[in-house]
């Protein structure tokens, strides 16, 4: 799986009570990105790029409720710094099937149990606390992680509005500056700023287990100072999927006094473009501990919640029924789709996870999709799941399904953390795959345990049903951010669209803002290796053409080429699956006229079918058209969007 190679390039180490190195920096491979560890009675960390300071010196620490205190009168016991030259073979292979993991890093060992790692990679930078503790068990009561900025620094903020952290993470993005929030005032992660030279600073977290997830608060300054969510003693339910929190302890975890904490990062890189392609979280994180992986299958799915199961054309009463989903079914094998999605409503109660509707006869439902070559994905209620977990998921496996959506966690303190691994696990072990939504932000879950296929943590198709806010500036702005993460179930796919003078609110017949080719566009810019097709079957068979189109894009990508882009203005890429290219480009509500070069093929000529925008798009944004041409290596081709429009096209080798 992994090519590594080791040089130990400087070891040097200081003793006593008396610590003669006070300053220790690191360079990235390239020798671009600087931090500089400050030891005095604390310690604190400074980042710079080309001799551009991005951020001064800023204290980490970790405070227990007694014993030692990470960070506080550090005594420095010795040093080390490794470079690393490292190939990852994805098992799921999101934007890329091997990835360079090259990087320095420093390890501080510190007098009382505890290290501190750094690293520093070509893309960004990362730290983390690793302790050695005598003690089984600890209590964190606090970290310290600030982040002062050199600059009061633009900021695509993540709005968050709960005092308790409770959120379904579909954060709109606030295109703003720090001063502008307050210690009031939190946001969830990836939040990108950018310094005043104009270097991209995407910070987020990785390998986060056992232990909450990190909110950065305002300063009414340049800085950021973290904040998590506490364990959770009492609550009350409001009804079968929310609650409201009675008690909280006074500490955020409960873990081990021996082990790694999660990683603190800070993607970097010149170009807005650079972020479409950065892999930080997944390499900073564990990896995968399956044996066995044969049996997940990416894909993609016919999904009902979105439409409303409001087929149509039919001869019987459509709705949460047998019959309904076997006609998901032929519509799925009859494109090539992969999977089907039972959403919410197929169970008898949301709360009774093991017992069908009156109208569902499940074993039914999985066994005809078997017969047609489609699998059956479920969903599940978080909290009824976690009190029964290996019940229900032995009876899905045994049923045939072969995955489950999980939802409506809403949370992100460490039990819930716990939650997320523990069902990845339990899934693994009846060979199920697991659909993460109203959940956080991906931290490298879906490294470790690759049957997890997706996250939504992100404000996606389905708000259209409810709201205008799904804007195609939001649509360009979270490949840039949400998406570097990791998977983002977006759930696109939707066949009514419309401009923005002409988009109403439908709850049942749901349509987009922006156009068809704006949608088709999404199946190659975003990246899930579980890929929703969010409409109506009925309307996907009206326009065959175009669901033909979209079903021969694939899920999971060989390598990825940043080829455009510009955080909440546009974007274009190139991606690889086997012998095949596919390019997708997206703008705003800004006409885009973008000429770029095929300089990625190999010698073969290439067929090229492109869907794009329609010559009436502007005003039925519905419209599209699909050409056919021939290119080869060093062709410069034309990519033309209108207004919230795309293009996307598929390249097969001319044999």
């Amino acid at each position: 799986m992994m090519k590594l190679k080791i040089s130990v390039f400087l070891i040097s180490m200081c003793f006593g009570l008396t610590v003669f190195c006070k300053e220790y920096r690191l360079q990235s491979p390239d020798q671009k990105i600087s931090i500089t560890v400050v030891i005095t009675d604390k310690i604190t960390w400074q980042l710079s790029r080309d001799k551009e300071i991005l951020m001064l010196p800023s204290e980490i620490a970790l405070l227990f409720n007694t014993g030692v205190q990470p960070g506080i009168s550090p005594v420095l016991l010795r040093q080390q710094i490794k470079s690393y030259n490292k190939t990852i073979n994805a098992t799921v292979p999101v934007k890329a099937r091997s990835i360079a993991d090259h990087y320095n890093e420093l390890k501080l060992d510190f007098k009382g149990g505890y290290s501190l790692y750094f690293r520093a990679y070509n893309d960004g930078v990362a730290y983390r606390f690793e302790t050695n503790f005598k003690q089984q068990q600890v209590e964190v009561n606090e970290e310290i992680a600030d982040f002062n900025f050199a600059d009061n620094n633009r900021v695509f903020w993540p709005e968050e509005t709960n005092k308790d952290f409770l959120s379904h993470f579909e954060s709109l993005y606030k295109d703003s500056v720090l001063n502008a929030f307050n210690h009031t005032q939190h946001a969830a992660l990836p939040m990108l700023l950018f310094s005043s030279k104009g270097v991209k600073m995407l910070v987020s977290e990785a390998d986060l287990y056992d232990y909450p997830n990190l909110f950065l608060f305002g300063t009414s300054g340049n800085s950021l100072k973290a904040g998590f969510p506490k364990v959770i003693e009492q609550s009350t339910p409001v009804r079968d999927r929310d609650i409201k929190i009675t008690k909280l302890a006074n500490f955020m975890a409960k873990t081990a006094g021996q082990r790694k904490y999660p990683w603190r990062s800070i993607a970097i890189c010149e170009q807005d473009k650079d972020l479409l392609v950065n892999n930080l979280t997944y390499k900073l994180s564990t990896p995968s501990v399956l044996s066995q992986t044969e049996w997940i299958k990416p894909g993609k799915v016919a999904w009902d919640w979105w439409n409303d199961n409001n087929i149509y054309g039919v001869d019987f009463k459509s709705g949460i029924n047998t019959q309904t989903y076997k006609y998901y079914i032929d519509f799925a094998a009859a494109y090539g789709l992969e999977y089907i999605m039972l959403d919410e409503g197929w169970t008898r109660t949301t709360t009774d996870l093991l017992h069908t509707a009156k109208d569902i006869d499940i074993e039914a439902i999985i066994a005809y999709g078997k017969s047609k070559g489609v699998g059956v994905w479920l969903w599940t209620l978080w909290e009824p799941l976690d009190k029964d977990m290996e019940n229900i998921l032995s009876k899905y496996a045994k049923w045939g399904a072969k995955g489950i959506k999980v939802d409506f966690m809403a949370r992100a303190e460490q039990y819930m953390v716990n939650f997320y691994e523990r069902t990845a696990a339990t899934a693994a072990k009846y060979k199920l795959m697991v659909d993460l939504h109203g959940a956080y932000k991906p931290v490298g879950l879906n490294h470790k345990y690759p049957n997890v296929m997706s996250y939504e943590g992100v404000r996606g198709l389905e708000n259209h049903k409810w709201s205008a806010e799904i804007t195609p500036k939001h649509n360009l702005s979270l490949p840039f951010i949400r998406m570097a993460a990791g998977p983002m179930d977006y759930t696109p796919g939707a066949m009514i669209n419309a401009n923005k003078k002409n988009f109403s609110i439908v709850y049942s017949e749901p349509m987009s803002m922006g156009t068809r080719a704006h949608q088709v566009a999404m199946y190659v810019m975003y990246e899930s290796p579980l890929q929703m097709l969010a409409d109506n079957p009925s309307n996907y068979l009206k326009d065959s053409l175009c669901t033909r189109f979209i079903s021969r894009i694939p899920t999971i990508w060989d390598q990825t080429i940043a080829l455009e882009g510009k955080v909440g203005e546009y974007a274009i890429v190139a991606r690889q699956n086997g012998k095949n290219w596919y390019i997708s480009g997206m703008t705003d509500w800004k006409e885009r006229d973008f000429k770029t070069s095929l300089n990625f093929l190999d010698d073969k000529k290439y067929k090229m079918d492109v869907l794009s925008d329609g010559i009436n798009a502007k005003k039925h944004a519905s419209d599209y058209k699909i050409t056919t041409s021939h290119v080869k290596k060093g062709d410069q081709i034309e990519i033309k969007m209108d207004q919230g429009g795309g293009w996307t096209a598929i390249l097969t080798p001319i044999e």
